[in-house]
C-alpha cells in the first residue's frame, strides 16, 4: 500500500538517510545546516583580515561574499551537509630529534582522499532522491568550513580556533556538500572550552590571542611552514619545537582530544620510511628521496626547497 509522507516526515527520511549513508562510507560525523548568509561570521572574518592576521594567504580575501554565503555557491541552494573524517594516529617518528610532521600528512593527501567518498555519497543522494543539484568541498572553495560545521552541531570553535568535539576531540577533516535540497538541521554545539587555557599556554610562537578564539596566522607555525614562501622570519628561532612541516602542539595539549580515537583510513596510514627516518637524514635528504617519501603527500605542498628551508632554519646556528 502506497503511504503519502508529510513534509516533516520527508525531511527526517531524507535526513536520516544521508546520514546513515555517509557513516556507510566511513565518515567520522555528520550535521546538516542551512545554507544561507552568515551574518555574524562575516563580520568575525572581516575584521580578522583587517587586522592582518592572516599574512601572506591573500587568497582569503578573495571572493568574500561567496565565503560568507554558502547558498551563493550551488544554484537554490537549500542545505550544506557537514562532514568530518578522522585522521588521528598514534604512530610516531621514532627519532625524537627528528624534525616532526604535523598528524595530518602522515598518509596520502585527504583532499582526494575524502572528495571521492564525498562524490560517491553526492551520487547516492541523487540515485536516491533525484534531479539534486550539488557541490563537493574539502578545503577547496572560498567556504567557512569550520563555522558551517558548529551551526551543524559537528563541535564548537575551540580556543586554539580549531572545531572541538566533545566525544571525538579534534584530529578531523572538515568537508561540505552544498545541495538544493531542504533537510533537518541540527543545532549549534556549546562551547566546551571553559576555563582551559593549556593551547594558549603551549603555543611557542605566542600565535593564540591571551583569551583564545583569535589566532595571528603569521606566527603560527603551520602558517610559517607551509603556507609562508619567503624566508622564515628569524625572530622564530628556537620556537619552533622542531616542527618541519604542520604543528600539532594546540591539539597535543587540548584535554578533549584523550577521546580521540585511531582512524581505519588506509590511505591515511604513514610510509614506515617516514618515521624511521633519523635526524641526520632529514638533513641529508635530496630531492629524489622527498618524491618517492611524499607521493600523492599534502606534504607535496611546500616543495623540496621549502622543507628543506624549513629543516634548515631548525637546525641554523
Amino acid at each position: 500500500m502506497f503511504i503519502m509522507m508529510n513534509n516533516n516526515s520527508n525531511l527526517q527520511y531524507r535526513t536520516s538517510f544521508i546520514k546513515s549513508t555517509a557513516q556507510e562510507l566511513g565518515f567520522f560525523d555528520i550535521g546538516f545546516t542551512k545554507a544561507e548568509f552568515l551574518e555574524d561570521e562575516a563580520k568575525k572574518l572581516d575584521l580578522w583580515l583587517n587586522q592582518n592576521r592572516h599574512g601572506n594567504m591573500d587568497y582569503l580575501t578573495n571572493h568574500f561574499d561567496l565565503r560568507v554565503d554558502p547558498s551563493k555557491l550551488v544554484p537554490g541552494a537549500k542545505s550544506v551537509i557537514c562532514l568530518s573524517y578522522n585522521y588521528y594516529s598514534e604512530e610516531t617518528q621514532s627519532d625524537l630529534e627528528a624534525p616532526k610532521i604535523s598528524q595530518y600528512a602522515y598518509g596520502k593527501d585527504y583532499h582526494k582522499v575524502v572528495k571521492k567518498k564525498l562524490k560517491r555519497l553526492l551520487n547516492i543522494i541523487q540515485e536516491k532522491f533525484g534531479q539534486i543539484n550539488g557541490r563537493c568541498f574539502v578545503d577547496s572553495a572560498p567556504l567557512l568550513e569550520r563555522d558551517l560545521a558548529k551551526r551543524a552541531g559537528l563541535g564548537w570553535t575551540g580556543k586554539n580556533t580549531l572545531l572541538i568535539n566533545k566525544k571525538k576531540g579534534s584530529y578531523f577533516f572538515l568537508a561540505e556538500i552544498v545541495l538544493d535540497l531542504e533537510l533537518q538541521y541540527n543545532d549549534a554545539t556549546i562551547d566546551h572550552c571553559g576555563t582551559c587555557t593549556k593551547c594558549i599556554d603551549a603555543c611557542p610562537t605566542n600565535a593564540i590571542d591571551e583569551g583564545g578564539y583569535v589566532l595571528d596566522a603569521k606566527k603560527c607555525i603551520s602558517y610559517l611552514t607551509i603556507e609562508l614562501k619567503e624566508e622564515i622570519p628569524s625572530e622564530f628561532k628556537n620556537k619552533m619545537d622542531n616542527w618541519m612541516f604542520g604543528c600539532d602542539i594546540c591539539q597535543q595539549v587540548c584535554p578533549w582530544n584523550r577521546f580521540s580515537t585511531v582512524h581505519s583510513e588506509e590511505s591515511f596510514i604513514p610510509k614506515q620510511e617516514l618515521l624511521k627516518k633519523s635526524k641526520k637524514e632529514w638533513l641529508e635528504i635530496t630531492n629524489e628521496v622527498f618524491n618517492r617519501l611524499f607521493e600523492g603527500s599534502p606534504v607535496k605542498r611546500t616543495k623540496f626547497e621549502g622543507l628543506k628551508r624549513n629543516i634548515e632554519f631548525l637546525n641554523k646556528k
